[in-house]
């Protein structure tokens, strides 16, 4: 394994182990060392420290061997359906989220689930979840795995740890809670989110948008229309190319051809004949 590689994988288990340690067991004495201003502080940084030098690993580590065509249909498809899930599950855990820092959750076993609650109790979690699924989807290399599988691995563990801490902060309420809400997702009840499907077109197309500019990898839509794109320009670019067959061109096409012939035949040849020196 690349050292790139190797340097990913130590700074995605530095992200997720301080992310899980920070967030359960060391929370109450740093709490009390530092204030909650003060800890929320030192968790950020950390967090960002520990996942900016991740994503620089990834950006240095080898794109392949990629285990299947991350490119082709199938898995495009898939991919861009699971983003545009997760955009609106993203959206709507904002809405009454009683996992949220901060809220309000006395009386919540009197209260019936809502909007994204009705599809999972960890709508945010989810949807992060569904972002490193289809990431690893389309780009199956082990460098895609260990950052997106990462996130994925903490969104998981990171929601079952929020229900064990829930449950043992707020007791009854969080239990019955549990007991009217599912952990994981139920798309029987996706139409629940309502608006927030109207709301997760424009975010998603903005992200995939940006994907591109950003990552330089076309996502979304915008993979399908560079992709027609491409196929409405090859006829034009074929007309092009018979209409520039000059004999000079007929020439050096020839000469090509008696280089790669020669070449197969003598490595030294070919090295000469490629300007190279």
């Amino acid at each position: 394994m690349e050292q790139a590689t190797l340097l990913l994988a130590a700074g995605m288990a530095a992200f997720i182990g301080s992310h899980l340690l920070m967030s359960h067991p060391l929370r109450p004495g740093l709490v009390r060392q530092f204030g909650q201003k003060g800890f929320l502080g030192v968790y950020s940084i950390v967090s960002l420290v520990t996942f900016s030098g991740a994503v620089i690993a990834f950006g240095n580590a080898s794109a392949g061997p990629q285990l299947w065509d991350g490119q082709a249909l199938v898995p495009w498809v898939l991919a861009s359906l699971l983003t545009f899930v997760a955009s609106a599950l993203f959206l709507a855990s904002f809405a009454g989220n009683p996992a949220l820092a901060g809220t309000d959750v006395s009386g919540l076993s009197t209260r019936l689930p809502h909007g994204a609650f009705k599809v999972t109790r960890h709508p945010m979690m989810a949807a992060f979840t569904l972002w490193g699924v289809a990431h690893i989807l389309v780009a199956p290399s082990a460098r895609s795995i260990l950052l997106a599988g990462g996130v994925t691995a903490l969104a998981v563990i990171g929601s079952r740890g929020q229900d064990a801490k829930k449950a043992a902060l707020y007791g009854r309420d969080w239990r019955v809670w549990m007991q009217r809400t599912s952990f994981l997702p139920k798309p029987s009840a996706f139409g629940a989110l309502g608006f927030y499907w109207v709301a997760a077109l424009p975010v998603w197309l903005l992200l995939t948008w940006a994907h591109l500019k950003t990552a330089l990898v076309p996502a979304g839509l915008w993979a399908l229309a560079r992709t027609a794109l491409i196929a409405a320009q090859r006829p034009a670019r074929a007309d092009q190319a018979r209409a520039s067959w000059t004999p000079a061109l007929l020439w050096r096409s020839a000469f090509s051809t008696v280089s790669t012939i020669c070449g197969a035949f003598s490595p030294a040849v070919s090295y000469c004949l490629s300007g190279e020196s």
